[in-house]
Order: C-alpha cells, then sequence, then structure tokens
C-alpha cells in the first residue's frame, strides 16, 4: 500500500518537535474538529507526518510517521473523537516557513495554505517532496 502524507500543527511551547524527539513517540490527541479527526482516521501505519511549529515560529520541522493508527481519543470526555501515535522520523535540515511556502508557486494550493485553521491535514505527494526539497533534506 502506499504511502499517504499529513501535516500535524502544534504550538512548541506545548509540544515541540524536540518533545517528540526526546519522548520518542506520543499520542496525538485532544483534536477536536470533524475534518481534522477524519485526517487522524485516514493515517495508516508507516504514513508520513510533517511537524509543523504553529503560533511561535510557523514553520515545518520535521518529518514523523505514524506509529499506530486510529484508536478512541482516551481525552475525549464525550463524542466520536480518534487520536494515533507518532514517532520522530527525521528533523527538516532547514526549516520550511510560512512564508517561504506562500511565496512558492509549487505549494500553491497546499492546504495549510488553504485552511490554516486546521490542525491536521493531507498533503499531496508533491506538496510533500517539495517541502522535503526547501527543508533541504532527503529520506
Amino acid at each position: 500500500m502506499p504511502v499517504a502524507y499529513f501535516l500535524v500543527k502544534s504550538e512548541p511551547a506545548k509540544y515541540s518537535w524536540s518533545d517528540l524527539v526526546r519522548d520518542g513517540q506520543t499520542r496525538w490527541d485532544g483534536v477536536r474538529n470533524f475534518a481534522a479527526r477524519n485526517h487522524l482516521r485516514a493515517m495508516r501505519q508507516g504514513d508520513l507526518v510533517l511537524f509543523y511549529h504553529s503560533g511561535e515560529g510557523k514553520q515545518i520541522v520535521g518529518i514523523a510517521r505514524v506509529a499506530k493508527e486510529a484508536y478512541p481519543d482516551p481525552t475525549a470526555k464525550e463524542g466520536d473523537w480518534s487520536a494515533v501515535d507518532l514517532a520522530p522520523l527525521k528533523e527538516l535540515t532547514a526549516p520550511v516557513g510560512l512564508s517561504q511556502m506562500r511565496s512558492d508557486q509549487k505549494l500553491g494550493d497546499l492546504l495549510l495554505l488553504r485552511q490554516g485553521r486546521l490542525s491536521v491535514m493531507s498533503v499531496a505527494p508533491a506538496h510533500f517532496q517539495r517541502i522535503l526539497t526547501l527543508g533541504k533534506t532527503k529520506l
């Protein structure tokens, strides 16, 4: 089955890329948006996930992989919410900032640029590869 690509956003003061590297794996929970939840549910073990620092920084800083597919979010008191487990894969050699992405014509229809409030989203393979290029990173 081919690998799919996603992007997750986190405020670095709350949970940063370095926190994920330190922890080795984390549960990605607390998502309370139906579209973002559906993206979590679409993730399969081994899929690749761009890690975006929102708020302060506004840049993609690393690549994680899905370590465990969607399961019921244990932090949800009510409703049908999901979580996944993510593990760090590789830090980008050069973080890719939001302004850099906005000015890149090849990323014009990147979901992050069209639906900036969404905390979990899919990423087209061409966009993923372009971000790796901009981030001077090879997998």
